[in-house]
């Protein structure tokens, strides 16, 4: 696809030039295997370690949309972290390509604030949908979460290019905040990624990568 939007300060995508939307769906959505995992929950927590252009709350936005009523949870919190927040402007143009998620992304700039500051927002995107949105250093603020988590999105960007968001800190930290079972997924099967989320009692499983990408790794706490 064109015009795939990239990150200036670490000089990569935000999501696949292949399409984006389904490397979402391959990486988020199927490995942390919804909407299954929600079967049955009144309450649903998502905690994202990049929230970019909100591609993959879109995804999850529009899965819940389309779940019937008794087969979603009737709360879903999707929590994600942001350093750098984009426009409103800048989501619209880089994810209106995408006319599946027309309805999910009006939804979302009807809420989403024209200036971000370094502060958290609380967004009620829909009746039974709230987006929290922290803005500023992810080590920082993931300190002051206290909701118990039941699925976590990875996705800063690769290891190599910001290692901050891949810190012992950031694992400790989901270890604290996840229950018994809750899953994770990421793109990257990198080692000390793979051994820092083991040293802190998640189990790990390679799969097979979106697109060229040979694999990714998932697991449960």
């Amino acid at each position: 696809m064109t015009n795939v939007p990239r990150s200036d300060q670490f000089d990569d995508v935000y999501f696949s030039a292949e399409d984006g939307l389904a490397e979402t769906k391959h990486v988020f959505i199927k490995g942390n295997n919804l909407p299954d995992s929600w079967l049955d929950k009144k309450n649903f927590t998502i905690c994202e370690t990049g929230f970019g252009t909100g591609l993959n709350f879109l995804a999850v936005l529009k899965l819940w949309l389309d779940s019937p009523k008794d087969k979603r949870p009737s709360n879903l919190h999707f929590i994600s972290f942001e350093k750098y927040p984009l426009s409103k402007e800048y989501i619209k143009d880089h994810l209106s390509v995408w006319n599946e998620l027309a309805t999910s992304l009006d939804m979302l700039l009807a809420k989403y604030p024209i200036y971000l500051e370094d502060k958290n927002y609380i967004l009620d995107v829909t009746d039974g949908v709230r987006l929290t949105l922290m803005i500023g250093d992810v080590n920082n603020n993931i300190l002051l979460l206290e909701n118990a988590v039941d699925c976590w999105f990875l996705d800063g960007f690769k290891p190599s290019s910001n290692p901050d968001m891949w810190s012992d800190n950031i694992f400790s930290n989901m270890a604290r905040l996840s229950r018994k079972g809750t899953s994770f997924a990421t793109f990257t099967a990198a080692g000390f990624v793979r051994r820092g989320l083991f040293a802190q009692g998640f189990e790990i499983r390679k799969v097979k990568g979106f697109g060229q990408k040979r694999e990714m790794i998932i697991g449960n706490y």
